[in-house]
């Protein structure tokens, strides 16, 4: 199993627009490429910027072909279209883990 993880700071006076966004258009997009089998979101607990808040967005996928072929074949239009909507109200990282067993 593999974790694509996405950390996104949002400032707060965007957050719940951000969140609905995220679940009802982004998040969906991402899951429909078939590459990806779960996701979870959290919400960060440990702020130390008031002006902004993080989430975490984990996508599960099988093997890192998957996320390979996310990354090359369907990410950039879908982060492109995040950024274009909150671009200077946002920062965004993204880690790739693997599942140790």
């Amino acid at each position: 199993m593999v974790l694509y993880n996405v950390t996104v700071g949002i400032d707060i006076d965007v957050e719940e627009e951000w969140l609905n966004w995220m679940r009802e258009h982004h998040i969906p997009a991402v899951m429909n490429t078939g590459m990806f089998i779960e996701h979870k979101i959290f919400k960060v607990l440990s702020q130390e910027e008031e002006q902004s808040v993080s989430y975490s967005i984990q996508y599960f996928a099988e093997n890192i072909d998957k996320v390979v072929e996310y990354l090359n074949s369907y990410a950039p239009p879908l982060v492109e279209a995040h950024r274009a909507r909150y671009k200077d109200r946002h920062v965004a990282f993204r880690t790739l883990l693997e599942e140790v067993q």
